[in-house]
């Protein structure tokens, strides 16, 4: 038996590289100065119990299901198989965005352009890359990870030290000539799924359990200590980007490194191009940080009958989730070509935005999932073991289950349906299709999971509910 390798400090660390995604933090300065005023609201109703909601179903339920796993037990097959669903989905869509940010980021570090044709090709090497590296256990791997999570600690740091400079020494890009300026704005509101994607990820790490040495007391230390962290890291990172920036001038696919660029002394020099390669290094390394947690979560619930089985079938040597990690690469490849080639037609569309919104509804729907299913565990499993236990009578436990869930609603309805500056309502039309899309997919492969499930336990005197 393999000795368990991954520490605390090694969870934190995969923690940071898996939650704090430097890709994400340009979309999220897009909201302006009133950025901060939802950064807080978001971390107090939405990270806060969401961290507390994490750690009792992971120390609880301790399986490599993760969230799907909880919601299944919740509502049974075909709920869980929606939310399976949606969070596997969501992952390839979310690589093809970070790897079409990957070239424009090299291109806005060193200003050499790179062809839409090449560009795929290098895009489609890195998928492959990481596919090859999600073949190995986390902690086989533990010290790319954690690389990656001290990089992105260390360019953050990098940008917010100068926009605090700057903003000491030559004022900002967005001043604020009063405090209704970090009031909330009806322009972007579309943009506050953007802080919340920014929170979530936690329960990637409870499904590194098997690999920790006290998983039941390493797990809740270690999402709440980085998830302090990462909080201060964003705001800072976006404090940088809004002293540098002027928010209706924002690239949100190359805004961290523009950043730098205007910030910087020497803007062309051998530094900017540095903390280029390494802002790439922490891009690859956060796709195979999550590649593993999402591989282990599509490999269970597959194997569980809530995914197709094709998507359950491990290696033969390290026993890792091989359907999953080869059906991601084979789907982002297809729509790395397809990226490519509205780029080489030059319509016009912003390729990472499109990919990206997409992919952060998708995988807000999943969490829609996770708090009701915590609130009714606790009705149903109440004598489950729980190591750690989120404090509080019926009351507290509904509101800590509720606030979250409403916010993510509310998010989902102002990034579908976006109002403009003078208060209106628009409708995103291509995020409404490619979301409908998803789900019409989404509701077959709950048919399918719940009519095998059917033919499965219609010889046994058990049968476990399907809604």
């Amino acid at each position: 038996m393999a000795t368990k390798k991954l520490r605390l400090f090694d969870a934190i660390l995969a923690a940071v590289c898996i939650v704090l995604t430097i890709d994400a933090v340009a979309p999220a300065a897009a909201i302006g100065n009133s950025q901060y005023f939802w950064w807080i609201l978001l971390l107090i109703g939405f990270f806060v119990p969401y961290g507390l909601v994490n750690a009792e179903l992971g120390t609880a339920y301790e399986d490599e299901g993760g969230l799907c796993d909880w919601v299944k037990r919740a509502f049974g097959v075909r709920t869980g198989s929606r939310a399976a669903f949606y969070y596997w989905i969501n992952f390839p869509i979310w690589v093809t965005s970070t790897l079409v940010m990957f070239t424009q980021v090299f291109t806005a570090a060193t200003g050499i352009p790179i062809p839409p044709l090449t560009a795929l090709f290098v895009q489609l090497g890195i998928t492959w890359l990481v596919v090859l590296l999600s073949n190995y256990r986390i902690s086989e791997s533990k010290w790319l990870v954690n690389i990656g999570a001290l990089i992105k600690t260390g360019l953050i740091l990098v940008l917010g030290v100068l926009g605090v400079y700057a903003a000491m020494t030559r004022g900002v890009a967005n001043p604020a000539t009063s405090f209704m300026d970090f009031l909330p704005s009806a322009a972007g509101l579309s943009f506050i799924s953007i802080i919340i994607f920014n929170f979530i990820g936690f329960e990637v790490v409870t499904t590194y359990a098997s690999d920790m040495q006290n998983a039941k007391k390493e797990i809740p230390r270690a999402i709440i200590l980085s998830g302090i962290l990462i909080t201060a890291f964003y705001l800072f990172a976006s404090f940088g980007i809004g002293v540098a920036i002027p928010t209706a001038e924002l690239s949100k696919a190359s805004g961290f490194i523009d950043s730098l660029r205007i910030l910087l002394v020497s803007p062309n020099g051998i530094f900017l191009i540095t903390c280029g390669m390494l802002f790439l290094f922490t891009l690859v390394t956060n796709m195979m940080s999550w590649s593993l947690g999402v591989n282990y979560v599509t490999q269970h619930a597959a194997q569980y009958g809530t995914l197709p089985k094709f998507l359950a079938s491990k290696s033969k040597k390290q026993k890792m989730p091989l359907g999953a990690n080869i059906t991601n690469g084979v789907i982002i490849t297809v729509m790395l070509v397809i990226a490519a080639v509205l780029e080489m037609n030059g319509s016009g569309t912003d390729v990472f935005w499109m990919f990206f919104a997409l992919n952060v509804d998708l995988l807000l729907a999943c969490y829609l999932f996770l708090f009701p299913s915590f609130w009714k565990l606790r009705k149903i499993d109440p004598d489950r073991p729980r190591p750690y236990r989120v404090k509080g009578g019926k009351v507290r436990i509904f509101i800590t289950a509720a606030v979250p869930f409403v916010l993510l609603c509310m998010t989902l309805f102002f990034t579908f349906f976006p109002q403009t500056a003078d208060g209106a309502l628009s409708v995103n039309l291509p995020l409404v299709l490619g979301v409908a899309v998803a789900i019409a997919v989404g509701e077959i492969v709950a048919w399918h999971s719940v009519t095998k499930y059917r033919k499965k336990q219609a010889g046994q005197n058990t049968p476990q509910p399907v809604e």
